[in-house]
């Protein structure tokens, strides 16, 4: 059974990625592999919206102009390709009508029996507020239970990010418990909530159904 969901050969499926186009109120939604030339508009991007991505994100040691310059790109890129090529990880970055917007990564895979990993995103200011999380969560799920063969993809929130758990929710993840002083975020460790979703509750996917919410349309 293990062997049909993986399919005949498949040591790592839904690696590389290609999802969308989605249009949503703020332009067209893909998703697609992270590039080393993404340094530039990734590097940007993130000293930019340090006020804005840094009290949800893990601690990191390190200072953040740093971590996030361009020279501190090709390392994570590479790492990430490596993981990816393990077969444990499938980033992609989301773009909006071509621009870069972000990142959205499903990690932590493990196949056997468990065939599940975890989801996390994140996207800069100027993309919020139209839709741009939620379309590119929607399919990065979608292809995670879909062509990345998973049987259930998990994420974690903090309580007190309402519209990363609204985000959730529209695509279709159900609340599973609290996780106490799970993660160290923003100079102390934080409570973080668990959702998840699984192949069999995910039906036609998230992306039918913010479709079928009028939320967006395929392109």
């Amino acid at each position: 059974m293990l062997d049909a969901l993986l399919g005949e050969g498949a040591d790592h499926p839904g690696w590389p990625i290609e999802a969308g186009p989605l249009r949503v109120r703020a332009g067209v939604v893909t998703l697609r592999p992270v590039r080393r030339r993404d340094a530039r508009d990734w590097s940007a991007l993130r000293l930019t919206e340090r006020d804005y991505l840094e009290p949800w994100e893990p601690t990191v040691e390190g200072r953040w102009h740093e971590n996030n310059s361009p020279r501190a790109w090709p390392a994570i890129h590479g790492q990430l390709r490596r993981f990816a090529r393990a077969g444990a990880t499938i980033p992609a970055a989301i773009e909006v009508d071509g621009r870069y917007a972000g990142q959205i990564t499903v990690g932590g895979i493990v196949r056997g029996a468990l065939h599940s990993g975890w989801i996390g995103y994140w996207v800069g200011q100027p993309f919020t507020g139209g839709g741009v999380a939620t379309a590119a969560l929607a399919l990065g799920l979608d292809h995670a239970l879909g062509a990345g063969a998973l049987h259930r993809v998990d994420a974690t929130v903090r309580p007190q990010n309402h519209a990363s758990r609204v985000v959730l929710e529209r695509c279709g993840f159900r609340e599973e418990g609290l996780l106490r002083r799970y993660l160290h975020v923003d100079g102390a460790w934080r409570d973080h909530l668990l959702v998840a979703r699984t192949r069999e509750e995910h039906g036609r996917g998230a992306v039918a159904a913010l479709v079928g919410a009028g939320l967006a349309t395929r392109v």
